[in-house]
């Protein structure tokens, strides 16, 4: 996003937005699934629970209504229970193939908006809610399944993940980086 579109605090708050979701969680989280089998990514650890299957479509769900479809203003055609209720007929690699496609389509919506789309008004899901309430909530929603998502493949391979390899013995970079 230039200068020219957007103040400093629209450019910033969109371009780490867009970073989170497309740097750090999408990577992490695509890591995850390749790295179990069909069985595992729709494993649920009782009926109360949802499996990695089941967060990937509601993810996926999320991200197409809160970003896709509502700056898009295009229809919103999200049916939420079915997310919750898939049993594993998606193979992991067509759930990060569908995620992944939503997420470039998010992350084109993420570098045109302006401040006055996040300042705009907008109905999603029921709730009446701003531009940048919606953003907001997309990108820590994000997060919240994303870790949901990294504990269970733990659990499944008992193994860390090594997300934080680049950090030296006292939990820190040991390079500074510019930004996170």
């Amino acid at each position: 996003m230039s200068s020219d579109t957007a103040s400093a605090p629209t450019a910033l708050f969109l371009d780490f937005s867009r970073n989170k979701l497309t740097t750090q969680y999408w990577p992490r989280l695509r890591t995850c699934v390749e790295s179990l089998t069909d069985e595992q990514v729709w494993w649920r650890p009782n009926a109360a629970s949802n499996s990695i299957g089941n967060l990937v479509l509601h993810l996926n769900g999320n991200l197409r209504q809160w970003l896709v479809a509502s700056f898009n203003r295009q229809e919103d055609r999200r049916d939420r229970p079915a997310e919750f209720a898939a049993t594993g007929n998606v193979t992991g690699a067509a759930l990060l193939e569908r995620l992944g496609a939503t997420i470039s389509e998010a992350a084109a919506v993420l570098d045109r908006l302006t401040e006055a789309d996040l300042v705009a008004s907008y109905e999603i899901q029921g709730y009446h809610v701003t531009g940048l309430a919606a953003v907001y909530q997309v990108i820590e929603h994000f997060g919240l399944h994303y870790g949901q998502i990294a504990y269970i493949t733990k659990m499944l391979r008992d193994q860390d993940l090594g997300f934080y390899k680049d950090l030296n013995k006292t939990g820190r970079l040991a390079e500074p980086a510019t930004s996170v």
